[in-house]
């Protein structure tokens, strides 16, 4: 299994090393099995982490390799003494720009579906008719992608002046992932929530209010007021160190890709 893994993920140009878990490191996991992306000297590599006792019960396999594309999809399955199916995961693995990449995706067996998973529904919709090879661009008629991030042009959208914001980060709630930075930014519309490090999904006003008065020494979180599910639109320099920078020339609504941040995947973006 492991020497099939291995000869699959090279011809993507990419190497992968085995590690183990302990129980303990896969109870707090979650899952049998833990992909990521590391470093070793200056290179990149897959990391497969297997729960120690799941050896005999895991199987592993490469769904679809694209090695043009430098993609491919790996199936995890659990299974039980009589080899009956306890759990699966897929992963979308490759190379994404300058560095390699892993995401969990829905159940699905080809490198095409698997980035057709990750886009939004209103994208999947409005590129209805292109051709997979259009489709997988990072810049098409429809949108423009950098990492996880999709901009949708929306040139009728007149921002109020006062409300645009600079070098407004675009972060995927809950963290994991370095900051994406729009130039410019204006928001619309969504909920107000307080956010820190301890509490990075947000906490409501009366959520706020009431843990300040449980616990007075939370004041000093370092707290940062932002809304949660806003509509979201930039323009300008779009940056970001694993990314090559790109410009948008008119105000874009920003979307976020339906990647599911399984706790199988340690390192995202």
């Amino acid at each position: 299994m492991v020497t099939n893994v291995e000869s699959q993920f090279r011809k993507i140009g990419a190497k992968v090393n085995f590690v183990k878990l302990s129980d303990r490191e896969s109870r707090a996991a979650g899952t049998p099995v833990r992909l990521d992306v590391i470093t070793e000297g200056k290179e990149e590599l897959f990391e497969i982490a297997v729960n120690e006792g799941s050896d005999n019960s895991l199987d592993l396999s490469v769904l679809e390799v694209r090695t043009q594309d430098r993609h491919l999809v790996l199936l995890a399955r659990l299974l039980d003494r009589d080899g009956s199916l306890i759990s699966k995961n897929h992963f979308l693995c490759g190379h994404d720009e300058r560095h390699l990449f892993v995401a969990s995706v829905a159940g699905v067996s080809t490198v095409s579906a698997a980035k057709a998973s990750l886009k939004p529904a209103e994208i999947r919709a409005r590129e209805a008719g292109q051709s997979n090879e259009k489709r997988n661009r990072r810049k098409t008629s429809v949108f423009r992608r950098q990492g996880e991030w999709f901009f949708i042009p929306a040139p009728a959208v007149v921002a109020e002046e006062h409300r645009i914001r600079k070098d407004e980060p675009l972060v995927r709630p809950g963290g994991g992932s370095k900051a994406h930075i729009a130039q410019f930014a204006y928001r619309v519309g969504g909920e107000s929530v307080m956010v820190c490090s301890k509490y990075p999904q947000g906490l409501t006003q009366k959520q706020y209010s009431k843990l300040i008065n449980r616990t007075p020494r939370a004041k000093n979180f370092g707290w940062v007021e932002m809304k949660r599910n806003p509509t979201v639109y930039v323009r300008g320099k779009i940056r970001h160190p694993d990314h090559a920078t790109i410009v948008l020339d008119t105000w874009h609504r920003v979307l976020m890709n339906t990647e599911n941040r399984s706790t199988a995947v340690a390192f995202l973006d």
